[in-house]
C-alpha cells in the first residue's frame, strides 16, 4: 500500500495579508462607551485581581467578532493560539490525534486518526465533547478546547464525550502521543481492479503524495491488467491549504480548468485553475463525500463535478465558504476575518448549503468506514460484508460504470497518451515547489 496523510476542521481560507486602521479620528463614536465601562471596571470591581487587562482586551475583540454571525470561521487568536494554528498541517505533533470541528455550539470529532491514542481509547466520529479533565468546556472556543486537549506525549487527559445516539456520557482517559501524520493512503478494492484512494486533510505535502500514490497505481498491475477507476474518498476531510486542493484537482483535470472562484463583497472575483500534467486524468472517479467534507475538500468535490470528472456519491457535505485573511497583531495575537467567499467553477456559492451527491446515500455517523488500511486486510467477501454502505454504493457504480463502457465516465488521455499506460518518469518533487500565493493560503481547521 503507498501511503502519502492528515488534521482537524473548520473550512475557511486563510490569507496572511495587510491592513490599514482608522485614524484616531475616524474612529466610531460607540468606542467612548466602551472606555466609559473599561474605567468602570479598573476603579470598582471588587475582586481586584481578578483585572487582568490582556483577557479583558482579548475577550471585547472576540465578543466584538461573534456580533458578526460567521460563527466558527471568523475568529480571535492569541499568540499561543498562532503557533498551534500554524502548526495544525504538520506531519506531527503531540496530542490524542483526532479530527474536531466547532458545529452547533458543540464541539464535535470528526473522525480519529488511523491508529492514535484516540482511536485505541475509544473515541468514535461525531462524538460530541462535553468536558476537558472534568472541566466543561460549553461556551469555549475550538482553539481554547484543542489547547486543553493536546499536550506532551505521554501525559494523559479525559475527554467526557457523548457517543452518537447514546444519552449517557462517558470519561475516555486517553495517553498522548507523537503523532505522525499521513494525509494519502491507497490500496486495491479487494479482487478488483479499482483503486481505492483516501485523502484525510490537505497538508503541507498532499498535492506531491497524491502525485506519488497515483503513480503508483497506474503502474499496478493485477494478472497484467491495469487499474481501471479511482475511488476518491473525502468523507471526513476537514480540509487544508488552498493550493494542495489545486494540486489535488490537477492531478484529474486537464490544465487551465477552473478550480474555484473568490467572490470579495464588492463583488469582484479571483478565479484559480489546474496547472501541470496529473496521472489521474484519464480514469473514471467516483468521489465519496459526507458532511464531515469541508473547505478544501468540498472545493476538491465541486471542482471535480463540475468540470464533468467525477460522479459524487454519498451526502452533502458541510457548507463551508468562508475565504479568511488573517492579519497579526502587535502583540503577536491575530484576527482570522471573512474577507470573500468562495464559488465552484459555476459560480454556485456553497457557504451553509454545502455540495450536493450526484447519488444520495445516507449513512449513520456512528458506521465504521472502511480506509485503506482496512481494505488490505480484507477479502473480497469480507469487503462485500463492510457496513460501509457509501464505499459498497461506490463500488457497485463504478463497476456498472465500467461494465456499460459509458464514455462520458473513460475521458480521454490528455495529450495524445495512450489510455492506460504505465508511466515511467516518477513525479518530480519541483513540480509542487511553489510558494503559495496571496490567495492560496491555509484554511482554518484543529486537531487534537
Amino acid at each position: 500500500m503507498s501511503l502519502v496523510v492528515g488534521s482537524f476542521l473548520i473550512g475557511a481560507v486563510v490569507q496572511v495579508g495587510e491592513g490599514s486602521v482608522l485614524a484616531q479620528d475616524d474612529r466610531p463614536s460607540q468606542f467612548v462607551v466602551f472606555w466609559e465601562a473599561w474605567d468602570y471596571v479598573q476603579e470598582y470591581f471588587v475582586d481586584r485581581d481578578k483585572i487582568d487587562p490582556t483577557q479583558m482586551t482579548y475577550g471585547a475583540i472576540q465578543g466584538m467578532l461573534n456580533t458578526l454571525g460567521d460563527q466558527g470561521h471568523t475568529t480571535f487568536m492569541t499568540a499561543e493560539e498562532v503557533l498551534r494554528h500554524d502548526e495544525d498541517l504538520e506531519s506531527s505533533f503531540e496530542g490524542i490525534g483526532a479530527y474536531v470541528t466547532f458545529e452547533e455550539n458543540e464541539i464535535r470529532i470528526i473522525s480519529p486518526i488511523h491508529n492514535s491514542p484516540a482511536e485505541a481509547a475509544g473515541i468514535l466520529a461525531g462524538d460530541v465533547v462535553l468536558a476537558v479533565d472534568g472541566e466543561d468546556i460549553y461556551g469555549q472556543t475550538l482553539n481554547e478546547v484543542i489547547g486543553k486537549i493536546r499536550g506532551p506525549a505521554n501525559s494523559t487527559v479525559i475527554l467526557t464525550v457523548l457517543h452518537p445516539g447514546s444519552e449517557d456520557p462517558v470519561d475516555i482517559s486517553i495517553v498522548r502521543a507523537q503523532i505522525q501524520q499521513e494525509s494519502v493512503t491507497w490500496t486495491l478494492a479487494p479482487d478488483t481492479l479499482i483503486a481505492y484512494v483516501s485523502i484525510s486533510q490537505f497538508a503541507d505535502r498532499t498535492g506531491r503524495e497524491l502525485a506519488t500514490a497515483l503513480w503508483d497505481v497506474r503502474r499496478t498491475r493485477v494478472k497484467g491488467q491495469p487499474v481501471e477507476g479511482i475511488i476518491l474518498d473525502l468523507r471526513n476531510n476537514p480540509g487544508g491549504y488552498l493550493r494542495e486542493a489545486i494540486q489535488v484537482v490537477s492531478q484529474f483535470v486537464p490544465e487551465g480548468a477552473v478550480v474555484l472562484q473568490e467572490e470579495d463583497a464588492e463583488g469582484r472575483r479571483i478565479v484559480h485553475e489546474t496547472r501541470g500534467r496529473g496521472w489521474g486524468r484519464d480514469l473514471p472517479i467516483v468521489v465519496l463525500i459526507n458532511p464531515g467534507s469541508a473547505s478544501a475538500a468540498e472545493i476538491t468535490a465541486g471542482a471535480l463535478q463540475e468540470n464533468d470528472r467525477a460522479i459524487l456519491l454519498g451526502e452533502t457535505t458541510f457548507g463551508t465558504g468562508t475565504v479568511l485573511n488573517q492579519f497579526s497583531l502587535s502583540d503577536g495575537s491575530a484576527l482570522l476575518l471573512g474577507v470573500a467567499n468562495w464559488l465552484t467553477p459555476d459560480g454556485r456559492l456553497i457557504k451553509g448549503q454545502g455540495i450536493q451527491p450526484d447519488v444520495e446515500v445516507i449513512q449513520p455517523s456512528s458506521v465504521r468506514m472502511v480506509d485503506s488500511y482496512a481494505l488490505e486486510e480484507m477479502t473480497g467477501p469480507e469487503m462485500l460484508a463492510s457496513e460501509d454502505a457509501q464505499f459498497l454504493a461506490g463500488l457497485a457504480y463504478m463497476q456498472e460504470m465500467l461494465l456499460s463502457g459509458d464514455s462520458a465516465s473513460r475521458p480521454v488521455a490528455p495529450d495524445g497518451a495512450t489510455d492506460q499506460a504505465a508511466p515511467t518518469t516518477r513525479p518530480r518533487s519541483d513540480e509542487f515547489d511553489t510558494e503559495p500565493t496571496k490567495s492560496q493560503g491555509v484554511f482554518l481547521f484543529g486537531k487534537g
